[in-house]
This record gives C-alpha cells, structure tokens and sequence, in this order.
C-alpha cells in the first residue's frame, strides 16, 4: 500500500536557522531530502509533503521556495505564515507565486494563546480558501478549544489537526482530549492527521498504549476525514521512520483495503493535493 507522508520536516541549517533546535541536540543537524527517501522508498512511501519546520521568520517565504523544488517526491509544501499580523494578505501574495504550495501553517503549539484568539487571525484564516490553501492547527491537547473557533468562523477553510491533537496519553486529562476531539471533529471543515503520538507517546510507548489514540481519532474523523504523516525527523526522538511505518501497519489491523488506503495516500490527495 502506497503512502504519501503528510508531514515531512527537512532541515538545512546551511541555509536556515531553526532557533527552536537548540534545545533539541538529537535532532540538531541536517536532515536532507535524499537521507529520508533513502529509507522512505522501502516503506513504501512514494511522496511526501515538506511541512515548515519554524525556521526563523526572516527565512519564512525563503525556506518555501527552496522546498517547493527540492525533490520530484515532495509533492508540495505547508509553508509558514502568521496570520496575526495585518499584511496577512500581502503574504498570501507572496505565497501564491511559489509553486506547490498547497497549504500554511502557524505553529501555535509554543505561543500565548491569545494569539490566535484575535479577529484578525480568524479573519485571515478565512482568506485561505479562495487561495485553495488549507491550514494545519498546531496546538498541544490542553488547547484544543482554541481551534474551535477559527474553524467556525472559516467554514470554507479546510483545516488538518497536526499530530492528534497532541494528547496526553498517561493522565486523566485524556480523557479531556477524547471529549475535545468529539467536539473538534463535529466541524465538516477539519481533518485529523494520525501523526506525532511516536514522539509524545514516551520512550516507553507500544502499539497498545497508542492504541487508544489512534482509535478514538478514527472513531471521531471517520476513516475519509484522516491523513497519515512521519513527523520525521522529531519522531527519531523515540522510534526510528521504519519503526512508525510497522506500528501504524500493526494499528491498522482490522480495516479494509479502502479503509488503509483512504489514511495513507487517498484522503492526504484530495486534501491537499486536488
């Protein structure tokens, strides 16, 4: 089964500076397009899309430009953007000259909440859809009430979850996200991206302890409405890109032929791609 990562971070510190890396020295080096096809190809992954990997603002449109032409493979690009500043549209400008963009994203995961809280981010969001550009929520699990109402008040913006919503997975508190989920899922406009929870899930994690996750995602998207990707390299934290492609094999044990090909390739497609 053929599959098309959704969520492929490379890292060219040559060219970008990626302040965030610092405090990350497992990962705090060069990660290049032809490294990860190298063991990607074997997998099975035919195509990925570069997600931005928060490199300084100053090398916001300039690392979008140099990934929207890295690699036949990479399919496209979720480039960076903040939306919370009123020239947004200027950038949506500047963003539709470079080829094979195909969505943005604002990591908001690290920053005040309030951020994204205000009328015009809400307002720029709702600028993305005549653009056919599609915008990737970034938020850690006790924050997953902030995406509600940037998704209602862009309706005919197609928004995708990054990395489950980032839960808990070892507290009470999950069962807060699974309620967050539910919710978050009610709204047409947003997809779930079955991503991350190798990293989040601790050095100790297991098909079964990622089970849960992986299920209530399904159970609350719905098996049209979810996407697959690697987060490599942040999952090499805890398992190898190989180690992901076996598990997330091992977790879709059970389903239907159409069922593992609409979360591999068919909905990431017709997501980001159509």
């Amino acid at each position: 089964m053929r599959i098309l990562d959704t969520h492929l971070h490379l890292i060219y510190p040559d060219r970008f500076s990626y302040p965030w890396l610092e405090g990350f020295d497992a990962i705090n080096k060069p990660w290049r397009v032809e490294d990860y096809f190298q063991e990607a190809l074997a997998l099975g992954i035919e195509s990925a899309l570069h997600m931005e990997v928060d490199a300084a603002e100053r090398d916001m449109f300039a690392e979008s430009e140099f990934m929207a032409s890295i690699h036949p493979r990479v399919a496209g690009v979720i480039a960076a953007c903040r939306p919370e500043k009123e020239d947004f549209e200027r950038q949506l400008e500047m963003f539709t000259q470079i080829p094979n963009i195909r969505g943005l994203r604002r990591v908001l995961h690290q920053s005040p909440d309030e951020l994204s809280q205000t009328e015009v981010f809400r307002d720029n969001l709702g600028l993305l859809a005549k653009h056919g550009l599609s915008f990737d929520l970034c938020l850690r699990g006790d924050q997953l009430a902030l995406a509600r109402p940037l998704v209602d008040a862009a309706p005919d913006t197609q928004f995708i979850l990054d990395h489950c919503g980032v839960p808990d997975m070892t507290t009470e508190n999950f069962a807060t996200w699974q309620a967050d989920i539910s919710e978050l899922a009610k709204r047409p406009n947003v997809a779930g991206k079955i991503s991350g929870i190798i990293a989040y899930g601790g050095p100790d994690w297991s098909i079964q302890s990622l089970k849960p996750t992986f299920e209530h995602m399904i159970d609350s998207f719905g098996w049209n409405r979810v996407v697959w990707g690697s987060d490599h390299p942040v999952c090499t934290l805890t398992a190898s890109l190989t180690q992901w492609v076996k598990t997330t094999h091992s977790l879709l044990t059970g389903a239907s032929e159409t069922e593992i090909a609409s979360l591999l390739h068919r909905n990431a497609e017709r997501i980001y791609l159509s």
